[in-house]
């Protein structure tokens, strides 16, 4: 296998040597399952090939390293999203690219920490990021402006989408539920509201209704979704 430093540029397989058994999908699959089931931590070359029900080094005829496996689970992923159709507003189109990369990120909780990083764009990464850069036809927007618009909403998305896993994490680790937490809270509410240092915050106590709603994560999407595309309304033509 030529030694190409980026994986999409190395043929599936060589010319030599019997066909493998199994293919980079697989790779893919399997890492992306024990990903989902037990985080990224639990990804290794030695739970893959135990998964295919291969040997170790025999992992190395599909891949180089550690690094190949995360950009092979990073596309796969990516290929869910086959399915998104923009209708043409860019606002609408905007905020369908968004819904959609909050629901993959929740599904593979793993995700966002990868996304964040570098990434080497595999062809369903390319294919979204081509779908998502259309959203900005015939606005007349440099190239820049375009990249800059889909990174202030992609920032956004990843922001909230931490923020969910992490009250996610938070109810695994203490047990407690989102209105039994809610009910330890307001047990140091009165103390604060009490205290009159915190006015402010008093007003959120008391008046402040989205944090007990049942559906208070995707109401806070949706309401700083609307503030985001708002914003970037204003750097429009």
């Amino acid at each position: 296998m030529a030694d190409y430093p980026v994986i999409w540029m190395r043929p599936e397989h060589g010319t030599r040597g019997p066909r493998p058994a199994h293919s980079r999908a697989d790779v893919a699959r399997a890492g992306i399952e024990l990903a989902d089931a037990e985080g990224l931590d639990a990804v290794s070359m030695r739970r893959i090939a135990s998964a295919l029900g291969a040997g170790t080094t025999s992992l190395y005829r599909y891949v180089s390293k550690k690094d190949d496996v995360l950009e092979l689970m990073v596309d796969e992923v990516m290929g869910s999203l086959a399915g998104t159709r923009l209708s043409g507003p860019w606002r609408t189109d905007l905020a369908t690219i968004a819904r959609a990369q909050r629901g993959l990120a929740l599904r593979h909780p793993w995700l966002a920490g990868l996304s964040s990083g570098r990434t080497n764009h595999g062809p369903n990464s390319l294919r979204w990021l081509e779908l998502s850069l259309s959203a900005f036809d015939g606005l007349d927007l440099s190239t820049d402006d375009m990249l800059a618009n889909l990174g202030t909403l992609s920032a956004f998305v990843l922001g909230h989408v931490l923020g969910e896993l992490g009250d996610r994490a938070a109810a695994h680790r203490s047990g407690l539920t989102h209105a039994q937490w809610m009910d330890q809270q307001g047990e140091y509410g009165p103390t604060i509201v009490g205290s009159g240092l915190y006015p402010r915050f008093t007003r959120v106590i008391v008046e402040a209704e989205t944090p007990h709603a049942e559906d208070r994560q995707d109401r806070l999407f949706e309401a700083g979704l609307a503030r985001v595309l708002d914003g970037l309304a204003a750097h429009l033509p």
